[in-house]
């Protein structure tokens, strides 16, 4: 089985060595790119299974890098920035980042990210066209649309079902509030934010057991919704 490939985009040195020497000894294979230009290149020639992106490049804004390899791929793009601001995670989550995490950061949770990622990507290639979701004892039948929870079918009203369709076709990667009321509504008005927090609050009834300690769907404050793997 093929070592996946991760690009690692990170202009200072100490850091970009110290990534580079815990993917080596974890097994991964990986290039490094210290610019966004070299990234964009290195991206399109080797197109890596992963992207390990900083957002504080010297010649351009990681976040411009993230729209670049987005016009022509969808390879996960992980950031790893030391701008912690919520505005920051949302601008790079909503121009296409998979996940965000913040600096200073461990190599455990790196790699926990990775492995995240990793098990989000295995899991879209098994579905492959498969017209059904399975996450623990959730079940989407998109062909019949239908959501069916422990065997018993539940009641959505059809935003719910929307909404739900959508975090489990993006299940392990954080939705910004923008992104979601896009999808659902066609806009992203305050007003259209609110109501996407009165809908997933009417959702996480219908599909948690305990709403306020929540199983399926992880809310991140600020910023978005992200479904968990079960």
């Amino acid at each position: 089985m093929n070592k996946p490939m991760i690009l690692v985009v990170e202009d200072d040195s100490a850091v970009r060595n110290l990534i580079s020497t815990t993917l080596e000894t974890h097994g991964y294979k990986y290039h490094t790119a210290p610019t966004g230009e070299a990234a964009v290149l290195e991206a399109a020639s080797h197109n890596p299974d992963v992207v390990l992106l900083d957002l504080g490049l010297p010649d351009m804004d990681g976040v411009d890098v993230i729209r670049k390899i987005r016009s022509w791929s969808g390879m996960p793009i992980i950031v790893i920035s030391a701008r912690s601001e919520d505005t920051d995670k949302i601008e790079a989550l909503d121009a296409g980042a998979d996940d965000y995490l913040t600096k200073p950061f461990s190599v455990e949770e790196l790699l926990a990210r990775l492995r995240v990622t990793f098990r989000r990507l295995h899991g879209t290639a098994a579905q492959g066209d498969s017209s059904v979701f399975q996450n623990g004892a959730l079940k989407i039948d998109y062909a019949a649309g239908c959501a069916f929870l422990d065997g018993q079918e539940l009641h959505l009203t059809p935003i719910e079902y929307k909404l739900l369709c959508l975090l489990a076709r993006n299940a392990g990667k954080v939705l910004t509030h923008a992104f979601i009321t896009r999808e659902i509504w066609g806009s992203s008005w305050e007003n259209d934010v609110a109501s996407l927090r009165v809908f997933m609050a009417t959702l996480r009834k219908k599909i948690e057991k305990d709403p306020s300690s929540p199983l399926y769907i992880q809310t991140h404050v600020g910023v978005g919704y992200r479904m968990l793997k079960v």
